[in-house]
């Protein structure tokens, strides 16, 4: 699911112009861009000219994420985990456990990192599927998945019950690089800024060509073609996360249609008129998060988690009949395109 930058174009990614002008220096935004995590990322920020010191401090972020938190470095952290060795965890990985470990238990299981097996065997992880999904190996694979059977000890270690459980933060993770990035920013002095990887999003201040909030839009689920939106908002020191089914999918050699989104509950792909859930947050660690959650839950129970949940706000887009309904949580504002 991506958040789009109103006004820029996405995959280019960016078009910024003048921004506005101090009393002494011309301030611009000045953009860094690229690949990182699998995916892309766009970030900006308001300064005289482009900072090195960002450029490199970007660099520095994502080679923590990788080290620590990547399924596809097989000497990271997480990879040495899952093949059963015994580590120590940095800082970021277990920021992100206890984290998981919170909304695991807030959302009572329907977001589970432990799912690296079941993702794995679908085809969605860095893995190649190896079987077919159907009741016994998703069975077994259930035997092995289930964040219960985890623990983070006092010494830094991770505590796996069956040594054949895969932990994977791809749901968690990518929001939290956004907030070591937004954190890297602050810790430079910059105010103003904006964060994008992958799609997830956390703002700062605001947008200094308007003197405005920076506002986003949120992908059309069932655009045809040319770009779509379904809706626009102001994102003001906050995080925003997007989950949905619509796109990312396999089919197997029997021609059976497997989204992303795996109910950790039941191990198998979930299949619901939820076509997309877009979560606001105080940190898009938490907004990714709860974003998938709310795609593996049936509606109704997403929508009262949500509404149990202080400073969380939601916005769904369910499929109904040859069209699709919007539906939000009270404090989720936004304007439909």
């Amino acid at each position: 699911m991506r958040l789009i930058i109103l006004g820029y174009k996405k995959f280019s990614i960016l078009v910024f112009a003048v921004v506005f002008v101090s009393c002494q220096n011309e301030i611009k935004i000045q953009r860094a861009q690229g690949d990182a995590l699998g995916t892309t990322y766009s970030i900006l920020y308001a300064d005289i000219k482009a900072n090195e010191n960002v450029l490199d401090s970007i660099d520095a972020v994502f080679l923590r994420m990788n080290q620590s938190m990547s399924t596809y470095w097989p000497n990271s952290i997480i990879s040495k985990i899952n093949r059963g060795e015994v580590v120590v965890a940095d800082t970021d990985f277990k920021t992100v456990f206890n984290t998981s470990k919170m909304v695991w238990q807030q959302t009572n299981g329907y977001f589970d990192p432990t799912v690296g097996a079941l993702v794995n065997a679908y085809g969605f992880g860095p893995e190649n599927p190896s079987i077919e999904m159907d009741d016994n190996s998703i069975d077994s694979l259930l035997y092995i998945t289930g964040f219960q059977r985890v623990s983070l000890a006092d010494d830094g270690t991770v505590r796996k019950q069956n040594k054949n459980i895969n932990i994977d933060f791809n749901a968690i993770g990518k929001g939290y690089a956004v907030d070591a990035l937004a954190n890297m920013l602050r810790s430079l002095g910059y105010e103003n800024f904006l964060v994008e990887v992958g799609g997830e999003l956390f703002t700062a201040g605001i947008n200094p060509e308007k003197e405005v909030p920076w506002r986003v839009a949120i992908d059309h689920p069932k655009q045809q073609g040319t770009r779509a939106f379904i809706a626009t908002l102001p994102l003001q020191n906050q995080g925003l996360a997007s989950s949905g089914n619509y796109r990312k999918f396999r089919t197997d050699a029997q021609g059976k249609k497997y989204v992303h989104t795996i109910n950790p509950k039941t191990g198998k792909t979930v299949q619901s008129n939820v076509l997309s859930a877009s979560v606001l947050a105080s940190s898009t660690m938490l907004a990714d998060a709860y974003a998938t959650a709310l795609m593996a839950m049936p509606f109704e129970k997403g929508r009262s988690l949500i509404d149990s949940l202080n400073d969380v706000e939601a916005m769904w887009v369910l499929a109904v009949k040859d069209s699709v309904e919007v539906v939000s949580s009270a404090g989720f504002s936004f304007t439909p395109q």
